[in-house]
Parts: C-alpha cells; structure tokens; sequence
C-alpha cells in the first residue's frame, strides 16, 4: 500500500499512542514465567509484541489459549472521544490479559520451530528465557529478521552454560538450555536487548550476573526485576542480578510508547501546530529524542503524573515554534535515540542546515538497513541526505516532494509520512501497511489530527 500525503495540514489536539512494545515484550515473557497470577492491561496489538505473545504460546499449554486468543484479536483503531484522537493505548484496549502461570519449569518444548517474525527483541529476549529450560527450541523469523547479528546474544548465553547455535552468526537461532552459572560480561555494542537476555538468563542462574555496558541503554529490565522483588542493582551502567529467583505474579498497565509520541511530535514540529499526548511512558532511558527536538527549537514540556512497575508515567506536550535549527547527535547519545533517528533526520531534513547523527552503524542492523533506507527515501522527496562512514548526515533545507521507498521498514515508512507533512509538494511514501509492526492505526491517528494522509493502493 501507498500512502498520499498532502503538505499544508497542520497537527494538533490530545491523543494517546499505542503502549510501549518495548515493555509489552519484558512483561508479557515475565508474566508467562510468574509463579502466580498476572493481569496486563494496555498491552499493544503491534506484530511484533503479537509475535512474543505467539511464541510464549507455543511454550506453556496452560496458557495457550488466552495467549491465542490475544494475539489473534484485530488492531485496535484509532477513534474519536470529543476532541481527542486515540491511538490504541490502554484506554482503548480495555479487555486485560489474564494469565495463571506456575513458574519458569512449566514451560515445555515446542511442538515446532517458534516464529519471531520481524521482533529481533521476541528472538534474543526468548534466546534469555530459554537458556536455562531443559529442552531445545529453534527461533526462526522472516527474511529481514534472519539477515541481522545473532552471536551478540549467543556468545554471552554460552558463556553461562546454555547450548547456542547460529547460522553463520543469524538465525535461525537452536538454544538447548543447561545449568545456568553467572557471568561478568561487556557488550562490544550497546544493547538492551542483549543485556536482557543475560538478566532473563540470570534469573535462573547460579550466582551473580553482571553486565556492563559502554552506555546506559533502556532499563525496563531492571525497573520491573526490581518491582518484582528481584536482587537486582544498578551503579552507573553496570547491572547486577543474584540468582536463582522465581518472582511471583503481578498486575500492571503498559504505559503509552515514547517511540511512537516520537511520530506525533515531529508532525507537531513540521507542521507548526500543538498535541499533548497523555498516558505516555516518561522512562529517561527513552525520552532523550525530547532533547534533540528542543535542541532543533520544538517546545517541549513533561509531566510525570504516576508510576507502574518501576515505569514514570504521564504526559507530553509538543509545540512547532517556527524553523528548525541544525542539531547533531554524537557518538554516546545516539545509542539513547537509536530507534527514533528515523524521525529526528525527517524532522532534520527541514532544518537550517547540516545535522549528523554520529556513530549510527548499528543502523545497518535493524529491520532494513536504515542508514542506506533513510538517505534514499529522503532523496527520493528532493532532499539532501548521505552517509558518512558510520555517520548519517542530513543536509536540511526542506523536501521538494516526490514519490518515496521505505524499504518495508515499519519506522522510515512513517518517517517518511512525516516528512512528507512539510514538503513543498505532494508525496507519496510506498509500503504503509508495515506501520502495524510497532503502530497500528498511525495514518488514521495522523489524520484524524489534522493531516492531509490516505491510503491510495
């Protein structure tokens, strides 16, 4: 599908987003392993958080069928309340997912191979919970998923005593979990997904795990161990965790996902006009793209107004104040707003100048290569964007308009919408429908704020 974007309509108004599937994903794996209840609310119905949800299925019989039974609900669409917009967050899902789980033992072997598609976080998180389970499971995905590094997560997990193997280093990915001891260990690259898998591992580990990372990465890990009464601690970017543990169950709702705000306030920042979205996730280890949205002149003001699990929660409010300032990323922040470069270099290509995101390799390994993805689909609108080495460099001065690729990839398709809101023509920004990955209802959510956006094959 295509989407048709039509400059000149400006955003504004309340709404919500989809909750984070970064936490969804934690919390869905450490329900299902619990030793006692849990109920989730606001759980988002992206593929990716759908794809977990799948594999935890196939994992315990005992909760196979309310597992199925979510993930094979539809997305939720995004409707109006009065004159808010929202966009699938807990307000919207309001059917719970109650699990009864009876610990880490009670999973058992998958009848078949467990499909991660597109989630590099389902597959090197479900790498972490099976390490120590006394079986062999093989964690597949679809074709992008298989072309992107898979030894980070390995390598760590065999050092604890696990069996790992990969396919010249991708998946599939065979795990025969073992007697787990501790390690000590150091990501070359920064990673929250990798240092999840060693602190999933951990849990059922003798001894202490620790990990120590270059840069802090997202710690909704270590907030919900906490929560759950797990020994863990935090000094700087080293994480400690004692185990064994087996936490028991818990309730909680998936606070709204600052990734996805992200989308929402760079429309706000192209097209002049104002949002506030409520029930957002304010976790600092994900809210750093706020301070380069200022940096490049969009007013920003937060609001924490309540806590879940460890998780701030509150709410965002974001103002288009004019041009766009310049406002490059170095090597030790970009790690911090590795997801939303995608947006932050649409928004740039409207600044007054040059910005460069410094450091972005690890762009190369995403759902495309989106350091390769960004600078096509910018060009592909009249813009002026390159690659420098490991730096992504925008040009800024504005899009021209013109017809984009997106390469499939859930984040430069709606970077690309959102660039597009500003250009001086009309756009056109090819396979949409990859939004739901992370963002299901994002063109009606656009629209519905003011957007000139449709859906046109």
């Amino acid at each position: 599908m295509r989407a048709r974007v039509m400059p000149g309509g400006r955003v504004r108004g309340e709404t919500t987003v989809p909750g984070d599937k970064s936490i969804a994903h934690r919390w869905l794996m450490l329900a299902a392993t619990a030793d006692g209840p849990c109920r989730l609310e606001g759980l988002p119905r992206s593929l990716d958080v759908r794809s977990t949800a799948s594999c935890l299925a196939a994992l315990s019989p005992a909760l196979r069928p309310a597992l199925e039974a979510w993930a094979s609900s539809p997305p939720v669409t995004p409707e109006r309340d009065g004159s808010t917009w929202n966009g699938g967050a807990s307000t919207l899902d309001v059917d719970p997912l109650d699990l009864r789980p009876r610990g880490r033992g009670s999973l058992t072997s998958p009848s078949s191979d467990l499909d991660c598609g597109n989630s590099g976080t389902t597959m090197r998180l479900l790498a972490g919970l099976l390490a120590a389970a006394p079986f062999e499971a093989t964690l597949r995905g679809d074709d992008s998923l298989t072309e992107r590094p898979m030894e980070r997560v390995a390598e760590p997990l065999r050092a604890m005593g696990a069996e790992v193997t990969t396919s010249d280093g991708h998946a599939p990915l065979a795990i025969r979990g073992s007697a787990l001891h501790g390690i000590r260990f150091v990501p070359e690259v920064p990673s929250a997904q990798v240092k999840t898998a060693i602190l999933l591992a951990g849990l059922a580990a003798e001894g202490t795990t620790t990990v120590t990372e270059r840069v802090t990465t997202r710690d909704h890990t270590e907030r919900l161990l906490d929560a759950l009464g797990a020994s863990v601690r935090v000094h700087g970017t080293e994480v400690t965790l004692d185990g064994p543990y087996q936490h028991g169950g818990f309730m909680g709702t998936v606070p709204g996902d600052p990734s996805a705000a992200a989308f929402v306030a760079g429309a706000v920042a192209l097209t002049g006009g104002e949002t506030s979205i409520v029930g957002l996730g304010l976790n600092p280890t994900r809210t750093s793209f706020l301070r380069v949205l200022e940096r490049m002149g969009v007013r920003i003001e937060v609001e924490v107004e309540g806590r879940g699990l460890g998780e701030p929660v509150g709410s965002l409010r974001a103002a288009g104040v004019g041009s766009l300032r310049p406002a490059s990323v170095g090597v030790d922040e970009l790690p911090l707003v590795i997801d939303e470069v995608p947006l932050l270099a649409a928004v740039a290509a409207h600044a007054d100048g040059e910005t460069r995101f410094e450091g972005a390799g690890e762009l190369r390994a995403k759902e495309s290569d989106r350091l390769v993805a960004l600078v096509d689909g910018i060009r592909d609108l009249g813009g002026d964007a390159a690659v420098d080495g490991d730096a992504l460099v925008i040009g800024g001065g504005g899009l021209a308009g013109g017809n984009a690729r997106s390469a499939g990839d859930h984040r430069i398709a709606m970077s690309l919408i959102v660039a597009a809101l500003a250009a001086r023509g009309p756009c056109e920004v090819d396979a949409v429908e990859a939004s739901t990955v992370s963002f299901p209802g994002f063109l009606e959510l656009l629209r519905g704020l003011g957007a000139d956006v449709e859906v046109v094959g």
